[in-house]
C-alpha cells in the first residue's frame, strides 16, 4: 500500500516535524495511485482484452469467426436443450444461458476457442445443488458468477492446481457415467429419479416394467447414427496432402465435414419433422417430446432470492439465506469445475502459450452474473465446442456473437417447433458426447510411470459415482493435498561415503528439499542413524534446502548438540545465506557452513581431526 507523502520540517536541534495529516488527503492519494495503474495500457490490455486484437481486426478475421460462430451455433442449440435435462429444468432454461454471457465473454475472455455456454458436467453439479429448481439454479448462476469474478480479481486461478491429472480424470469419468446413467431412463421412455449413480440405477430397475418400444427404437438407432457421423469429419476424398487434391475434392471434403460436425443439429432437425408428421397424421407422436417452449426471450430481471410455500420441495418457505445455505459447497466447487474446463480448452489449443487462469475466472464470472439477469442455470465453455469452434477456423473471441445470435433467432422463430423434438432424441445427443469422456486411456500410462497416482483418481471416481458430485471431488482433493503434506513431511535423504582431497573419509546426507516443520524431526533422526551407523564426519549438502522455518532452526540446534555430546563433527555445505543466518541465531554450539570443497579438509584440520583418532573414540 502506498504511504501518504507530507512535508517535514526541522526543529533548531534537527529533529524531524511531521505535520498532521488529514485522512481524507491520504486516502484520496492512495485512490489516485491506484487508478493510474489500474488505467494503465499493459494492465487494461490484461483485463480487457478485447483492446488488445480488436485494432488488428481485418475481413479474414471476419470471414473465420463468422463461420466458426455459426458452426458452433449449430452445436450449441441441441446442446443447450439437451444439457437442461441434465439440469433437471425445462429446455428453455438452456437457451436462456446460451447467448447472454457469449457477447460477455467477447470483451472480457482471454482465448478465442471459448464458446460459454451450459456444459454437462456443470448442469449435472446445478442438478445435484439445485434439485430442478429454476429459482435456485437461477440463483446459483449469479452466486457461482461472483464467486468467479471475486476468485479472479483476488489472483486465485492458481487453486486449479490443486486439482490434479488423475484426480480431474476420476471425476470426468464418473460424472460422464453419471450423465450417461441419468439418459438411460429417457432412452428407455421411464422415469427414475435420484442424484447419484447408485440411486439412479435402483430406479431404472424398479421402472424397468414400463419401458416404451418407440422411445428406445428411436433412442438406440439416434445413438448409432451419431457414432456414425462422428467419423465424418475424419473422412476425406483424394490425395492425403491439401494441396494435391482438385477443387471439387476439397467443396465435397468441406460439406462431409460440415455435415459430420452440425450431427446434433442435423438430427434435431429431422426428428423435429418426424414428430411434427407423426403428430399431425396420428394425433400425437409415439414417443415422448420435450415439450411446449415459451416462445420469446426472457425477461431481464433479478434472480429469485425468495421461495414460496408451493415453490420449495419441502412445502416451507426459503429465504435468501435458507436458499444459499442449501447450496453450501457447491458454490465453490462449481466455480472450481468451471475453471477447470475452461482452462482445459485454453490448454489445448494455446499451442504453447500461457494461459491467464485468474482472466479466464473473471470472464466467465461476468457471463454468469449476466446469464442469471435472463433466467440462465451456470454455464462455462465446453470443449467440444471449443474443438468445433477451433476447427472452424475461429479468429478471436467474436465469434460468441454470432453463435450467440442464432440461440436468439432460435428462441423468437423456432421454439414452437421444439415442443416436438423427442426426449429420446436429446438423450442420444448426450449420451453419444458423454461416452467419449470416460477416460479409460490414461490408466495405463498412469500405471506404468506411477501407480500411487492411480490412487487418488480411483477415490475420486468411487466417491464422486456414489456421493453428490462435491463431495467426490472434495474427497478426491483432499486426498492429493494429504499426499502432498506426506510428501513434505518424508523428503527423501540420499547417504554416501565420500573422501576429502586429503584422504578423510565423511559421510555426505543430501536432503531433496526445504526443511520445514512436518519434516524436521524426520530428517533429524535419520541423519542421527546414519552418522551413527558410519561414525565419520557428517556433511549436509543443503543445494536443495531453499526454504527453512523457525520450527526448523530449533531442529538443528538439536542435531548440533546431539553431534556435540558424542564428539562427531557435522558441517553445512552450499546453505543459502538467509536460511544460515536462521540456524546461526538459534544454536548455540559451533555452526559451521562451507561453499567450497576443498575447504572441508582446512575445517578438518583446524579441529585437529585425525580419522584414527575418531575410529578409538568410537570404539
Amino acid at each position: 500500500m502506498m504511504n501518504c507523502c507530507v512535508q517535514t520540517n526541522v526543529t533548531d536541534d534537527g529533529k524531524k516535524i511531521i505535520p498532521p495529516t488529514k485522512p481524507m488527503s491520504c486516502a484520496k492519494s492512495w485512490l489516485q495511485e491506484k487508478t493510474r495503474k489500474t488505467f494503465k495500457k499493459k494492465n487494461l490490455h490484461k483485463r480487457i482484452p478485447i483492446l488488445r486484437w480488436l485494432p488488428k481486426y481485418n475481413s479474414e478475421d471476419a470471414v473465420g469467426d463468422l463461420v466458426a460462430g455459426i458452426t458452433v451455433g449449430l452445436t450449441v442449440i441441441p446442446q443447450a436443450l439437451a444439457y437442461s435435462g441434465i439440469a433437471g429444468l425445462p429446455a428453455a432454461y438452456g437457451l436462456y444461458g446460451s447467448f447472454l454471457g457469449c457477447f460477455v465473454y467477447i470483451f472480457l475472455g482471454s482465448c478465442k476457442d471459448v464458446p460459454v455456454g451450459p456444459s454437462a458436467i456443470v448442469a449435472l453439479l446445478t442438478f445435484q445443488v439445485a434439485h430442478g429448481s429454476w429459482q435456485k439454479s437461477v440463483l446459483l448462476c449469479l452466486m457461482c458468477g461472483i464467486v468467479e469474478m471475486l476468485m479472479g480479481l483476488f489472483g486465485l486461478g492458481f487453486l486449479i492446481d490443486f486439482v490434479s491429472g488423475p484426480v480431474s480424470s476420476g471425476f470426468t469419468s464418473a460424472v460422464s457415467l453419471i450423465i450417461l446413467t441419468s439418459q438411460v431412463k429417457n432412452i428407455l421412455g421411464i422415469s427414475a429419479k435420484g442424484t447419484t449413480f447408485v440411486e439412479i440405477w435402483t430406479e431404472i430397475i424398479h421402472n424397468i416394467k414400463d419401458i416404451r418400444a418407440s422411445d428406445t427404437i428411436l433412442g438406440i438407432t439416434c445413438i448409432v447414427v451419431l457414432l456414425i457421423m462422428r467419423l465424418l469429419p475424419s473422412c476425406k476424398i483424394g490425395p492425403k496432402e491439401p494441396h494435391l487434391r482438385s477443387k471439387t475434392q476439397n467443396v465435397i471434403n468441406k460439406i462431409i465435414w460440415i455435415v459430420g460436425t452440425s450431427r446434433n443439429a442435423i438430427l434435431v432437425i429431422l426428428c423435429c419433422i418426424m414428430g411434427v408428421l407423426l403428430h399431425s397424421y396420428h394425433e400425437g407422436t409415439p414417443f415422448k417430446v420435450i415439450g411446449y417452449i415459451p416462445q420469446g426471450l426472457p425477461s431481464f430481471a433479478l434472480p429469485p432470492t425468495h421461495l414460496s410455500v408451493n415453490e420449495t420441495l419441502t412445502g416451507k418457505e426459503e429465504t435468501f439465506v435458507d436458499m444459499m445455505r442449501s447450496m453450501g459447497s457447491g458454490l465453490i466447487v462449481i466455480p472450481l469445475i468451471s475453471l477447470m474446463e475452461n482452462i482445459a480448452i485454453c490448454k489445448a489449443f494455446a499451442n504453447g502459450k500461457p494461459v491467464d487462469a485468474s482472466q479466464e475466472l473473471i470472464a466467465i464470472g461476468a457471463a454468469n452474473i449476466a446469464n442469471s439477469f435472463v433466467q440462465g442455470f451456470p454455464g462455462t465453455g465446453a470443449l467440444s465446442r471449443g474443438a468445433v469452434n477451433n476447427a472452424s477456423g475461429v479468429r478471436t473471441p467474436l465469434s460468441n456473437i454470432y453463435s450467440g445470435a442464432l440461440v436468439i433467432i432460435s428462441l423468437i422463430f423456432f421454439t414452437p417447433y421444439f415442443y416436438y423434438i423427442p426426449n429420446a432424441t436429446l438423450a442420444a445427443i448426450i449420451i453419444a458426447a458423454v461416452v467419449f469422456m470416460v477416460e479409460v486411456k490414461v490408466v495405463k500410462p498412469m500405471w506404468r510411470a506411477k501407480k500411487s497416482d492411480l490412487l487418488p483418481g480411483l477415490v475420486t471416481f468411487i466417491a464422486c459415482l456414489v456421493l453428490p458430485l462435491e463431495m467426490g471431488i472434495l474427497i478426491g482433493v483432499g486426498l492429493n493435498v494429504i499426499f502432498i503434506l506426506y510428501s513434505a513431511a518424508r523428503p527423501k535423504l540420499s547417504t554416501e561415503i565420500l573422501t576429502t582431497p586429503g584422504g578423510t573419509e565423511y559421510l555426505m546426507i543430501t536432503p531433496d528439499r526445504c526443511i520445514i516443520f512436518p519434516s524436521v524431526d524426520y530428517v533429524r533422526n535419520l541423519v542421527n542413524k546414519q552418522s551413527l551407523r558410519n561414525n565419520v564426519p557428517v556433511v549436509i549438502d543443503a543445494s536443495h534446502i531453499y526454504g527453512a522455518d523457525f520450527t526448523a532452526a530449533t531442529v538443528i540446534e538439536s542435531l548440533l548438540r546431539d553431534f556435540a555430546s558424542r564428539r562427531q563433527l557435522i558441517f553445512f555445505y552450499n546453505l543459502k545465506p538467509s536460511i544460515c543466518a536462521l540456524f546461526e541465531s538459534l544454536s548455540p554450539t559451533e555452526f559451521v557452513v562451507y561453499y567450497q570443497e576443498q575447504q572441508l579438509d582446512e575445517l578438518l584440520k583446524e579441529r585437529d581431526y585425525s580419522q584414527d583418532k575418531l575410529q578409538t573414540v568410537g570404539v
